[in-house]
């Protein structure tokens, strides 16, 4: 049986410290941390474990705790929406077979981190219907609140009232996805915006792709995030090749790109088949892969 996968998005992205403290409490019950991904100019970081259910369970609430100590929301700056210290916490099957156990570890950390941590907890993904952080971060922590009060949304646990340093947690099953960020040669935020709505699903363009255009102030870029979601619908290089070609019609050029976390294989095989020109390549032709599955 395969371990499950968590990408806990915390925000913080500045205090190596804190961010230490935080990392090592994800792995307090058992899960093991693969990568941490830390971004000042979003002030966020994307932290990778696996772990089998228990253990992730026990690793996800310390985690969360440990980031409502560390961050106080009404200090927080960056340009990445958020409605949380611990902001989103997916469990992410590894084996598209073992989505019910997924959502049952999500299920179990909400629960607690309501009645437990006395936080609000709203499920997304799998775990309700499919809806998106988006539709949960728009307007921030207060405009969630704004929201409750006002009886549009009632937390599926914990308080009414968001934690005025932590804010709210949303949690959820969901399938991969793999964040994918592009930097521009240019300090025009309009053109990173007018690139993500060319790209992105709600306006009409690549199905699957979540996009919104940002400034990076300590690089004076500005910058394409993207989430893709449904990597069957929008292969990443056809995300990457479409957003090249965008800017390209606006006069600009892709300084770099930036990969948050780790990506599943399969997008990297799915990428190597276009680039080599072997429309025949699959997992199984990698030696490394081969040699997992025996």
């Amino acid at each position: 049986m395969l371990p499950l996968e968590s990408v806990p998005n915390v925000s913080e992205g500045r205090d190596a410290q804190a961010l230490e403290a935080i990392a090592a409490a994800f792995t307090s019950g058992g899960a093991r941390l693969l990568d941490v991904h830390s971004d000042a100019d979003h002030h966020r970081s994307v932290l990778t474990l696996v772990g089998a259910d228990a253990e992730l369970e026990e690793s996800l609430l310390a985690g969360i705790a440990e980031a409502g100590a560390r961050i106080d929301l009404r200090e927080h700056e960056g340009v990445h929406p958020r409605v949380g210290a611990a902001d989103v916490v997916p469990v992410i099957p590894l084996d598209p077979g073992d989505m019910a156990r997924a959502a049952a570890v999500a299920a179990a950390v909400a629960g607690r981190v309501g009645s437990e941590l006395g936080l609000p907890v709203f499920l997304y993904g799998e775990s309700a219907r499919g809806l998106r952080p988006a539709f949960f971060r728009r307007g921030g922590p207060a405009e969630l609140q704004r929201r409750i009060d006002a009886g549009e949304l009632t937390p599926d646990h914990g308080p009414r009232t968001l934690d005025p340093a932590a804010g709210a947690v949303l949690i959820g099953a969901r399938r991969p996805l793999v964040a994918y960020n592009v930097v521009l040669d240019t300090a025009d935020v309009e053109v990173a915006r007018a690139i993500a709505a060319a790209v992105r699903t709600s306006s009409g363009g690549l199905p699957g792709v979540q996009a919104l255009g940002v400034m990076l102030a300590r690089r004076g870029l500005a910058q394409v995030s993207t989430n893709a979601v449904d990597l069957e619908a929008t292969p990443l290089h056809e995300l990457a090749e479409r957003i090249r070609a965008e800017a390209a019609v606006l006069g600009v050029e892709v300084v770099d790109t930036e990969l948050v976390g780790l990506l599943p294989a399969s997008a990297v095989v799915e990428g190597s088949r276009r680039a080599l020109g072997l429309p025949g390549l699959t997992g199984d032709r990698v030696v490394e892969l081969r040699l997992l599955d025996r």
